[in-house]
Formats: structure tokens, C-alpha cells, sequence
């Protein structure tokens, strides 16, 4: 448990609230092994589904993690980032990474929900890189994956996000491995059960987060709390445009609630490629999709414009 949330806790109850709050917990753990599901109050108004992830703005935020600082360009700290999405897009959901937090320690995390709540806004995911697989050869290293997911579980709770979205990295001395992979992401979705908080896999590496492959490691661990995150262009890195659409209506079948909206990929080396939007928010509604739609552009230069021209276009598909 954070600091944030420990002070907070023991600032709210006694001996009599917490044997009520042990028993919530209990309740709660027999309700989920009973087969419940997450719920989450999605917004139905286009606008409000709609999130600003603070990938794209990675030159601009300060933070020692930040290998993608440009220090030529003005900076900003992640809590500020919030402000800047509502002045400069008019939308009040973000989707920090987690390399742009300048701190997880409790005051750090209490000083940034507070800046949510006076600027009237929320986090609806943390994407979450790490180094470590889930598919390792070494249970250590798989123990140290399941741990750090398990932390940025715990900064979500600390912050009021209802979910992450966690990186299966490649091992360096195995393949994917599907057994390991599902051994590994059952421990992390019953601990993201255990606080409420939804677990998402993204279709991003091509290696160790193949769609069908993080497919069968969802349906295959069971957890109502463990879904897919659908990138809109990730599998488009292929170079097979079938491939990419028949990935995206796969992942938005095990979707719940936050899928990653881009209209292409602009690599700093290789070719430039674009996908249909009107073709993907169409599998996005066919698939009964009610989640949020976070706008992370992907390319060179400043992405200001490009994430307008996105949440616009999300603004009329949405609609």
C-alpha cells in the first residue's frame, strides 16, 4: 500500500471501520471468485470519452525517466499535463506513462490527484513499460515483472485510475512463452482485482505482444479484469493492412475500457504508414465497444495539431 493511500486510510477510520473495512474486502474477494466483473461508469457524450495519452508530449515532460526529454523544448511536469490537455484540447481525461512520473513516493502522488481534482479532470489508464518478461526462463525475473506490475497497480489506485495497461517485454533468451506468460498475468489480474483495477495488454511490441498472442494468454488466464487494450495502427507495423484490421477487431472483442486511437505511424526510420478511421471506429461500434478513446499520436514533430486534428475526428466517429 502507498504511503498516500496508508495516511489516508488510517486518516478515515478506527478499530470499528476497519473490521468493516476487512470485511468489505472479504466480500469483495468472494464476489470476484464467484465470477464478478469490473465496472466502470463510462460518459456516453463523445467529448467525455475521450483522453489526451502524454506519450506523444514525451519531449516535453520533465522527469529523470524521461530518456525522450528535448530540453530545446519548454517542459512541463506530468501533474501539469492535465491542465495543458483541458487549455489546449478541451478534453478532461489523460493516460500518463509511467517513465513521466518525477515520483511515486506518497507526496508526490497526492500532490498530482489534487492537481486532478482543481482542474476537474481524471486519469483513465497508465501505460506501463518495463524491462523485466513475463515469459522469462527465470522465475526471478518473472517474479521481478509480477512485481512491478503490481507497484503501478498500486499508483493507479493511489491516483483514482481504473486501470493500466502493462508491457509484456521481451525475454532475451526465449520466445514467447504462452504458459509462462498466463502463469505470470494471473497473479497480476487477481492483485489488479483485489483494488478494483482493470489490467490491459496492447497489441504494441510484434514480438512478445502479438495480438492473437496476448489473445489466448486473456482468454486462457480467465480474469475478468485482465483485457485487451486495441491500438489502432500498432499491427499495421506488418506491412499487411489485413493483418492489422483482423488484430484490431480480435483485440476489440476483449476489450473494456481503453483503446488507443491513431491514424498512423510516422517511424523515425522507415516508411510512413496510415490506417482507415472510419474503418476502425466502425469495428469499434460493432463491437459494442462503450470504453474510453485515448488520442496517441505517433510521429515526429510537435504533436499539438496532429492530436487535434485526432480528437476532432474521434469527436465526429463517436457521434
Amino acid at each position: 500500500m502507498s504511503s498516500l493511500n496508508r495516511r489516508a486510510f488510517l486518516a478515515r477510520i478506527g478499530g470499528t471501520s476497519l473490521c468493516a473495512s476487512l470485511l468489505t474486502q472479504t466480500a469483495f474477494t468472494r464476489e470476484y471468485a464467484a465470477g464478478s466483473e469490473p465496472h466502470i461508469e463510462f460518459p456516453s457524450a463523445a467529448r467525455d470519452r475521450i483522453s489526451v495519452a502524454s506519450w506523444p508530449f514525451r519531449a516535453y515532460i520533465d522527469s529523470p525517466k524521461n530518456e525522450d526529454r528535448n530540453p530545446k523544448r519548454q517542459g512541463m511536469d506530468l501533474k501539469d499535463f492535465s491542465a495543458y490537455v483541458v487549455s489546449k484540447f478541451k478534453v478532461r481525461n489523460i493516460e500518463p506513462y509511467n517513465w513521466h512520473f518525477a515520483s511515486t513516493d506518497g507526496k508526490y502522488l497526492e500532490t498530482f490527484r489534487n492537481t486532478l481534482d482543481k482542474t476537474n479532470t481524471k486519469v483513465v489508464n497508465i501505460a506501463v513499460d518495463g524491462e523485466d518478461s513475463f515469459y522469462d526462463p527465470d522465475a526471478a525475473t518473472r517474479k521481478k515483472a509480477v512485481g512491478f506490475a503490481k507497484k503501478w497497480i498500486d499508483v493507479a489506485g493511489s491516483i483514482g485510475s481504473p486501470s493500466v495497461r502493462t508491457h509484456n517485454a521481451k525475454a532475451k533468451d526465449s520466445a514467447p512463452d504462452l504458459q509462462r506468460t498466463v502463469d505470470s498475468l494471473k497473479q497480476v489480474a487477481d492483485y489488479g482485482a483485489s483494488r478494483n483495477i482493470v489490467v490491459n495488454l496492447e497489441n504494441d511490441d510484434r514480438v512478445s505482444e502479438d495480438p492473437f498472442f496476448l489473445i489466448k494468454a486473456i482468454e486462457s488466464v480467465g480474469n475478468p479484469y485482465l483485457r485487451a487494450l486495441p491500438d489502432f495502427a500498432n499491427s499495421m507495423q506488418t506491412g499487411d493492412a489485413d493483418f492489422n484490421y483482423r488484430a484490431v477487431e480480435a483485440m476489440f472483442r476483449h476489450a473494456y475500457c481503453i483503446c488507443h486511437v491513431k491514424d498512423g505511424e510516422e517511424p523515425e526510420s522507415g516508411k510512413a504508414f496510415s490506417v482507415d478511421l472510419a474503418k476502425t471506429f466502425g469495428i469499434l461500434k460493432s463491437a459494442g465497444y462503450k470504453g474510453y478513446c485515448s488520442i496517441e499520436f505517433d510521429g515526429q514533430g510537435d504533436p499539438n495539431q496532429p492530436t487535434a486534428r485526432l480528437v476532432e475526428a474521434t469527436l465526429r466517429y463517436l457521434s
